[in-house]
């Protein structure tokens, strides 16, 4: 039992690690009572990313479609840097996450944060669907438990780490910057690395 769930906790930090820069930049964009919205999203979008990955394991192997087609999520880091780089020239109050999803029809902020979470997730199926064959049912359930724990700790350190004053004070002077770069990559690295610029392009050519 405690072998599965340091290895379940091992497996978990090894896939969500490098969401902790996202977290930390969407969290020190938050005002006070909007950080439940990344909270809900990001334990929505990974309980999908798990569920799926348990499934398929069992055997329901149609559940998931090509993987350039999952790369197609990277669209929306990408679109979202896009916009917070042009809302950013055309007015500085409005150039971040919150703001570009606070009205029309997307205005809850955690949509947001599940497609993010989905897209930068696609690699993680590799991972979890041959950890969960390896498994009986009783370290399954472990296993989940230990993931939805660990999903906590993450964004609380998240959450802390935005809200240190040398960590804020670099985000909001640089801002500006820091912000689209970081979604702009996430979305190019998203799409490149399920190969959907390669699918897309023998489409065209």
């Amino acid at each position: 039992m405690i072998s599965t769930i340091l290895t379940a906790a091992a497996i978990y930090v090894a896939t969500g690690i490098d969401y902790l820069v996202i977290l930390i930049i969407l969290f020190s964009q938050t005002k006070k009572g909007q950080e439940k919205h990344i909270w809900i999203g990001k334990y929505v979008g990974t309980i999908i990313v798990i569920g799926v990955s348990l499934l398929v394991a069992l055997g329901v192997s149609n559940l998931i479609p090509q993987q350039w087609v999952i790369g197609l999520l990277g669209l929306l880091p990408l679109y979202l840097g896009i916009k917070i780089w042009v809302k950013g020239e055309e007015d500085a109050d409005e150039s971040n996450i919150l703001s570009i999803f606070s009205s029309g029809r997307f205005n809850q902020l955690f949509v947001t944060v599940i497609f993010i979470v989905l897209s930068s997730s696609a690699d993680d199926f590799s991972i979890y669907v041959p950890y969960f064959t390896t498994l009986n049912t009783t370290e399954i359930l472990v296993s989940i438990i230990v993931f939805l724990i660990m999903i906590g700790v993450l964004l609380y350190v998240g959450y802390r780490l935005a809200n240190l004053d040398f960590v804020s004070e670099k985000i909001e002077k640089y801002e500006r910057w820091i912000v689209p770069i970081v979604l702009i990559g996430l979305g190019i690295y998203i799409m490149f690395e399920n190969g959907t610029f390669n699918a897309l392009f023998s489409f065209t050519f």
